[in-house]
């Protein structure tokens, strides 16, 4: 430990050792999916946090250890931004500065059972305020939030309906917490061994209390995958040619990818034609996804665009929520430099104004969404409260096929579905393509991103409500009364401190002489 100590002694070499330590739960996501060891990886942070010298060297530990996280967890848009990833990884790192300050806090030096009991409830607050505040779209959204790491973890799913995954992220670093105080604080493992046992209570009881969507239905559905093809006719006739194999197999609605169609089907009846000759052949109707300049209205959509028999049945939805520097540029007359070190937009895409539930052939209503929308709960809860029976995610990343980036995408539809308790069709251009249950739990196989092929599930359909789509992000705004609660006990405490300290010793003046003064001489 010594030795360790005195390594860490070098501003630089700690800055380096923060920096890994906040990389480390990406393991937990997608390539890897190691997500086990989501509750463990915070711990070496953890442990750096707490002994660091004084409050502004956590702070910056902090920072170091955000933007390891950040860039270990976005690497994938290197070749795409270039320089300009690590600036965002900074920026964004940043974030993480007032926790890092925090856990040395609650947690430095010799901390009283008291003390960790406090951490306990704080520190996971604190991490669900950055949370919170990265999940603005303009900053990204919550891609690669914490609790997401989970999407495998049945048990976790089961906890999400409860509280979303607000509150797997919440619990991940309680248990990160107590970890580190059990290997670092001796004389306050009781109140972490509790912290522990209270997360396995609280997880039991989600398994056995928790609603369980009740299934009361099924629908086949096909996800239409092209694969990598250069260009927007040889794509479209990849897609027709695979949808046509679906004929004759009583599907009821087939999904083509975001950008599925690189043409606006009002400038081009004839692409309208051939979609609803489709649609007749098929029995079904096709969700498909432009990306065009509208001859509508002015600027590039990105819109779900459902097809049927006698052509377009006027069901659409633009894209609300764009990804920022890939579909616009946040604040272009400060940021637009970014246009010529990488491959950001050089033209921002238009917004849609709301989100729309169509409806689908027989009395099935459809919640589209498009590329990272599928990160954001709140949408795809707004969606179910509007009667959706099916989610759909149109996407593509074929950007960054060799990555981690589509697995990524994939799992988040996971989230969602055991949130919502509606099963979520993924459907992408390149993959990967995946369907999940009303649970959470994968339904057949997906589609990698090696496939070129048509697939349909058997979706099963479930109604009902769970706790998560009722209450909303109560796991948020429990942990912001939490924060507020402890920062203003603090405040109160450094008051009374301030109050009961003794007057500071003034000795008495003294005259030329050397000796004392004396009142009134």
């Amino acid at each position: 430990m010594k030795t360790l100590g005195h390594w860490l002694a070098s501003p630089w070499r700690r800055s380096a050792a923060a920096t890994v330590a906040g990389a480390l739960p990406v393991l937990a996501f997608p390539a890897p999916s190691l997500w086990w060891c989501a509750y463990a990886a915070l711990v070496p942070w953890i442990l750096l946090l707490r002994t660091a010298p004084t409050g502004k060297r956590a702070a910056l530990d902090g920072w170091c250890g955000g933007l390891g996280f950040m860039l270990a967890m976005h690497h994938w848009l290197l070749p795409s931004l270039h320089v300009f990833t690590i600036v965002l990884a900074a920026l964004l790192g940043a974030l993480w500065a007032p926790w890092g300050w925090l856990v040395r806090r609650l947690l430095g030096g010799l901390p009283s059972p008291r003390q960790v009991a406090v951490a306990l409830v704080v520190l996971p607050s604190g991490w669900l305020a950055v949370e919170l505040v990265r999940s603005w779209q303009g900053l990204g959204g919550p891609w690669g939030m914490l609790g997401s790491s989970q999407w495998q973890a049945e048990p976790a799913l089961r906890l999400a309906s409860v509280g979303g995954v607000w509150l797997l992220s919440y619990l991940l670093v309680a248990v990160n917490v107590a970890a580190a105080v059990l290997v670092a604080v001796r004389r306050a493992r009781v109140p972490a061994v509790a912290g522990l046992v209270a997360t396995v209570a609280a997880t039991s009881a989600a398994w056995a209390f928790a609603p369980r969507p009740a299934v009361d239905g099924q629908v086949r559905i096909a996800v239409v995958q092209p694969g990598v093809i250069v260009g927007p006719d040889g794509r479209f006739d990849r897609e027709e040619q695979l949808t046509r194999r679906l004929a004759g197999q009583d599907v009821d609605l087939i999904v083509w990818g975001e950008s599925s169609v690189g043409f606006d089907l009002g400038d081009r009846p004839d692409l309208a034609r051939r979609l609803a000759d489709l649609s007749r052949a098929t029995g079904a109707d096709i969700l498909v996804n432009v990306d065009a300049r509208r001859s509508d209205k002015p600027g590039i959509y990105k819109s779900s665009v459902l097809v049927g028999p006698d052509g377009l049945t006027g069901e659409r939805y633009d894209k609300m929520r764009l990804v920022p520097f890939g579909e616009y540029i946040p604040a272009r007359s400060v940021f637009g430099w970014a246009t010529s070190v990488g491959k950001a937009a050089g033209e921002d895409r238009r917004r849609g104004s709301q989100p729309i539930v169509m409806n689908v052939g027989d009395d099935l209503r459809a919640g589209p969404l498009v590329c990272f929308e599928t990160a954001f709960p709140d949408m795809t809860r707004h969606l179910t409260r509007e009667g959706a029976d099916v989610l759909i995610g149109q996407s593509s990343t074929s950007t960054f096929q060799h990555s981690w980036a589509p697995g990524q995408h994939a799992s988040l539809a996971a989230l969602r579905t055991a949130e919502t308790g509606r099963p979520m069709v993924h459907a992408t251009l390149t993959g990967v393509s995946a369907v999940y249950g009303p649970d959470g739990q994968r339904i057949g196989s997906r589609l990698g991103t090696d496939a070129s092929a048509a697939r349909i599930y058997d979706v099963p359909l479930a109604h009902g409500t769970t706790p998560y789509v009722r209450h909303g992000d109560w796991t948020v705004h429990a942990a912001m009364v939490i924060l507020a609660l402890w920062a203003v006990g603090e405040g109160a405490r450094t008051l009374r401190l301030r109050r009961s300290a003794p007057e500071p010793h003034v000795p008495p003046a003294r005259t030329v002489r050397g000796s004392p003064a004396r009142p009134g001489r």
